[in-house]
């Protein structure tokens, strides 16, 4: 999506927001993490001004988009191309002088980066991956399949770069869902949230699911508190500045 009026353009994008959905039922909080993650991505790009907002606080990106100067980046912060990047996020987007990106889920490093943060974790415990299970917990959608297309891809791309015995996943909207996949999972299971932002699905909807399982595996962070997550989004971030320099 591009709202951009003018063929001509002044200078090199130097200009960035990060958006997320962000929390409905507490806006500031929501707000406060995407915050914490654009000061991490400043620090890898100290020349461009990173901005942020969430979709949940009303009137934060059309805030943000006040202020910009030049023509800033939009990096959307979700886990897949669906009804928020296409629909929701272009239309609080409007006419204004921006460019969006495509969103964290989709970003072609995610999988190999993922993959080391599994590698290390069960290093951490003395496992040999060739006995752990993969468990990805997802949102999913119960009215389409757009939701889950991300995750399907990164789950049959982390197969391919680990040895594990199995990469399975679980939807909190739609089949399979978490807690029947989670069931019967071995203490050697490493359970990975595939959300961007540690909100309610993370915080209590997927340990709910895992315990209505009896889940006994490792319950690790949503993947978009990684180490490696600023670094993804800088990167994204270089590479759109410079095609629009080509182009």
């Amino acid at each position: 999506m591009s709202g951009t009026r003018s063929h001509f353009r002044r200078g090199p994008v130097t200009e960035a927001i990060i958006v997320s959905h962000g929390q409905p039922s507490k806006p500031q909080a929501g707000e406060y993490q995407v915050q914490t993650l654009a000061r991490q991505v400043s620090q890898l790009l100290p020349s461009w001004s990173i901005r942020s907002a969430t979709l949940a606080a009303p009137g934060a990106l059309e805030k943000v988009l006040e202020h910009s100067e030049g023509e800033p980046l939009v990096f959307p912060l979700f886990m897949a191309e669906g009804w928020f990047t296409k629909k929701a996020l272009p239309d609080r987007l409007g006419d204004a002088n921006c460019r969006q990106l495509s969103p964290l889920g989709t970003h072609p490093e995610l999988p190999r980066s993922a993959a080391r943060l599994l590698r290390r974790a069960a290093e951490r415990r003395g496992w040999s991956l060739e006995d752990c299970d993969v468990l990805i917990a997802a949102h999913g959608s119960p009215t389409g399949t757009t939701a889950a297309k991300s995750c399907h891809h990164f789950a049959s791309a982390l197969r391919d770069l680990l040895p594990v015995r199995e990469v399975r996943r679980g939807f909190l909207e739609q089949d399979p869902h978490l807690s029947e996949v989670a069931e019967q999972r071995g203490p050697k299971t490493l359970a990975l949230p595939f959300f961007a932002t540690p909100g309610g699905h993370v915080t209590e909807d997927v340990p709910q699911a895992l315990d209505a399982a009896d889940f006994k595996g490792v319950r690790l962070p949503c993947i978009g508190q990684a180490w490696f997550i600023p670094d993804l989004i800088a990167h994204s971030l270089k590479c759109a500045a410079i095609r629009s320099m080509a182009a």
